[in-house]
């Protein structure tokens, strides 16, 4: 039911900064929660930072914290990346799911649903 759309990916000098942004078609439930993964070749997808919808809180990997910030709108969530390094390279996926109870929002990827197609990030030394 949830499509997701990545864009805003390109290439930036180190200590650069980037907006991504994920379009959101489908139900918005007070539950929702949103994600932001990276992946390069021959590595696993991990996490970047994550947002719960009704209450703003959010849920960064040490990587990226104080460095990149997670927010949204009334249908798009975004990943403003400051500051960023060559380490940040990787394709960034924009990912969904409903989440209830404690721990919300989640880290891990099975814990994401719904998946955009990627957007390719490239920064340079």
């Amino acid at each position: 039911q949830v499509q997701l759309g990545e864009s805003g990916g390109g290439l930036v000098q180190a200590g650069g900064s980037l907006r991504l942004s994920c379009g959101i078609s489908g139900p918005i439930a007070i539950n929702l929660v949103m994600g932001w993964f990276r992946q390069t070749p021959g590595k696993e997808r991990e996490f970047v930072a994550a947002l719960q919808w009704n209450d703003d809180n959010r849920k960064y990997s040490d990587a990226v914290k104080g460095r990149f910030t997670i927010s949204r709108d009334v249908a798009k969530v975004y990943l403003q990346m400051t500051n960023m390094k060559p380490e940040d390279t990787a394709i960034y996926y924009c990912a969904a799911d409903y989440c209830s109870g404690s721990g919300c929002p989640r880290t891990a990827r099975h814990e994401y649903r719904y998946w955009g197609q990627g957007t390719q990030v490239t920064v340079s030394s």
